[in-house]
């Protein structure tokens, strides 16, 4: 079952590792982005922030879709993390287990606006964002699970 998936560009880091696997039950963590997967130095640091007794798996975007719709991961209490808005998208829109997006933490870059202290999105990221609200699946904002929820249909 999927507990969450949580858009944060740094991917796995101590408050995701601890605070979040831990609020959510999490025996699997999945890492679902195409450029760790080319980069030995970001997969070696994953690992490493990984919590004891959980399992940790890294895939890229379209292995990490085939994995899910194929329920090869039903079986675990899965906690999965991207780091941008388009892969989350691709992950919600390519299969049917995962209803919500928490956006945690996106660059700041000039290209983007600030929608709450740690989510800066494109005119792009902030259309993809919208269709998914269309599309009735829920999006909120917030960095640990003891904040509380911001919806992002109240700040877009």
């Amino acid at each position: 079952m999927i507990k969450c998936l949580r858009v944060d560009h740094r991917l796995l880091h101590g408050q995701v590792a601890f605070s979040w696997t831990s609020a959510l039950g999490a025996d699997c963590i999945l890492i679902a982005n195409d450029g760790v997967m080319k980069d030995d130095l970001k997969k070696m640091a994953i690992k490493m922030a990984k919590p004891q007794g959980v399992k940790l798996v890294i895939k890229g975007i379209d292995d990490s879709i085939k994995a899910i719709n194929s329920g090869v991961t039903d079986k675990y209490e899965l906690f999965v993390i991207v780091q941008s808005v388009k892969d989350a998208y691709r992950l919600v829109t390519e299969t049917k287990q995962i209803h919500s997006v928490v956006l945690g933490g996106t660059k700041a870059t000039s290209e983007t606006r600030s929608i709450s202290k740690a989510v800066n999105l494109t005119e792009k990221e902030i259309d993809l964002v919208k269709d998914l609200i269309e599309k009735d699946y829920e999006v909120e904002i917030r960095m640990v699970p003891t904040e509380k929820k911001i919806l992002a249909k109240d700040v877009i």
